[in-house]
């Protein structure tokens, strides 16, 4: 007969083994075990060592729960706001993708393949049905530090092609500066295009003309 390796203290998954506790009908060896849940179990010595056992059953009744949870969110909104967050920077087959992954935007590990941390992540971070995910850094990735809830009109002012113009001593975009002095983007592009000073595009009122032009 061949001798049994002794398994006691050893790690399986979240399985330590305590001790032998004997052979099964067959004449396998059998070892009491305690799991990282604090339950015991005991294990047959070939279902230890070829991972087919790696719990007391807890780590698989928490990943049938997550499988739920995920398959009963598959028809929410935010379940389809993080698909879509991940085609964009991995399918190249998406108009898309050239503005995402095309420019070297990923989606980070905690995200990019599992559902439940990106929920927790928006749920606690404002997200309602009338926001979308905005990154603060449009050449940064989708990750929390550089990820928030925004209206279209902060997203609008948040795209690669914004400018922006600083004019006593405020930085704003030109669809802000536009805004705030009742003056087109139109009319501010042409004026900066022809190479009018900030401060003459801006303050010059319409059909103005600079004195040295």
């Amino acid at each position: 007969m061949s001798k049994i390796r002794d398994l006691t203290g050893l790690k399986f998954g979240q399985l330590k083994v305590i001790g032998r506790t004997g052979s099964d009908k067959w004449g396998k060896s059998l070892w009491s075990c305690v799991c990282d849940c604090e339950n015991k179990v005991i294990v047959e010595a070939g279902n230890l060592k070829s991972g087919g056992t790696t719990s007391c059953g807890c780590f698989k009744k928490e990943k049938l729960h997550k499988e739920k949870t995920v398959h009963g969110d598959y028809k929410e909104r935010l379940f389809h706001i993080w698909e879509q967050m991940r085609a964009r920077c991995s399918n190249k087959n998406l108009p898309s993708y050239k503005n995402y992954g095309g420019r070297g935007i990923v989606v980070c590990d905690a995200w990019l393949n599992d559902y439940l941390p990106f929920k927790e992540w928006a749920l606690s971070h404002g997200y309602q049905d009338n926001l979308s995910i905005d990154r603060k850094d449009n050449n940064g990735n989708y990750e929390p530090s550089n990820c928030r809830w925004a209206t279209k009109g902060v997203q609008a002012n948040n795209t690669r092609s914004n400018h922006f113009l600083t004019f006593n001593n405020q930085t704003i975009t030109i669809s802000e500066w536009s805004q705030k002095l009742n003056i087109s983007q139109d009319v501010i592009f042409s004026r900066l295009k022809r190479g009018w000073t900030i401060e003459q595009t801006l303050m010059i009122p319409l059909g103005g003309r600079r004195e040295n032009a």
